[in-house]
């Protein structure tokens, strides 16, 4: 199925790995995964052409990371698969359902190349671990802002505790991301981590808007999802409270590539396109994050990081 929107590539740029999920009572399950690569595997399942730029080995599980991203349409940047071992993160499921998680990463991606004469990519993605984690962190901003002047630039900042040092550490990263972005992604949680348990939400993302954002989007969990823009507009958009969660590995990710897959269908990806994104309307706002929330609620359904195609939103 044709994906609406001019033609076009995205490209992220982070880690991809295998998700050790472990289930109550049951073996564990090596699942291909990684947030940016998550979000790479749910845009290129919409139909989107997309790169990605990671950091895997050639081993066992780096093949299984690697096929699972070809089947899907992504391509891995040349490079790519450099790293000595492939990076895992042990996903543990509770009896809520949600997964925390241990990692085991090696992060030094290779600087993306593209052919002589072939056109930007018409967004960038990147966000979790990748923004934080030296030394691939450097090569990643250096990709932010060479990019900067051609691509949408889209960032979840994806809170990972056992591998961001502090949170004031991270937080001068983050911001520093924040900067350079015109769509940024997060969750509650997220936000309670950078800033603190006492945190006022909104006035984070009013100040993430101020510091050069056009667009930031949070997700509240059974709160639903919470839009801003620098223009003013505020709009919420409800959690089903019909779906039935089988566990919520992804779950950001494909809510994260429904957002960008929207803009796109907009018409609101490519430098040239970031005053339009500015400007955006709230029936469009609204339109971008229920679709964005309709993708997550799919991937919810089901185990593991697993995001719908196009075919199956109908």
């Amino acid at each position: 199925m044709t994906a609406p929107g001019r033609q076009g590539t995205a490209l992220s740029i982070g880690e991809a790995l295998v998700d050790v999920v472990i289930h109550p009572g049951q073996e564990p399950v090596d699942i291909p995964g990684g947030s940016p690569a998550n979000v790479a595997l749910g845009l290129a399942r919409l139909g989107r052409d997309t790169e990605l730029t990671c950091w895997i080995g050639t081993d066992e599980r780096g093949q299984a990371v690697r096929s699972h991203l070809e089947a899907a349409g992504v391509r891995l940047s040349a490079g790519a698969d450099g790293a000595a071992h492939t990076s895992t993160a042990q996903a543990t499921i509770g009896e809520d359902r949600a997964a925390t998680y241990v990692f085991d990463l090696d992060w030094n991606p290779p600087y993306p190349s593209r052919p002589e004469g072939a056109e930007p990519p018409l967004l960038v993605h990147t966000g979790s671990i990748a923004a934080v984690l030296e030394p691939g962190r450097s090569t990643v901003e250096q990709v932010l802002r060479d990019y900067r002047a051609t691509s949408t630039i889209a960032y979840d900042p994806n809170a990972r505790p056992q591998l961001m040092g502090s949170p004031e550490h991270a937080r001068t990263i983050v911001e520093r991301i924040v900067a350079l972005a015109d769509l940024v992604k997060c969750s509650d949680e997220d936000i309670a981590w950078f800033y603190g348990p006492d945190a006022d939400m909104e006035e984070v993302l009013r100040r993430w808007l101020d510091l050069g954002a056009a667009v930031v989007v949070v997700t509240r969990g059974k709160k639903g999802a919470l839009a801003l823009t620098g223009s003013g507009l505020r709009v919420e958009v409800p959690a089903d409270p019909d779906v039935v969660v089988a566990d919520t590995v992804g779950a950001g990710d494909s809510f994260m590539g429904g957002l960008e897959d929207a803009l796109w269908s907009e018409d609101l990806v490519g430098a040239d396109r970031r005053e339009a994104l500015r400007a955006v309307d709230e029936a469009a706002l609204e339109r971008i994050v229920r679709h964005a929330a309709r993708i997550a609620d799919i991937t919810v359904a089901r185990p593991g990081a697993n995001p719908p195609t196009r075919a199956e939103l109908g």
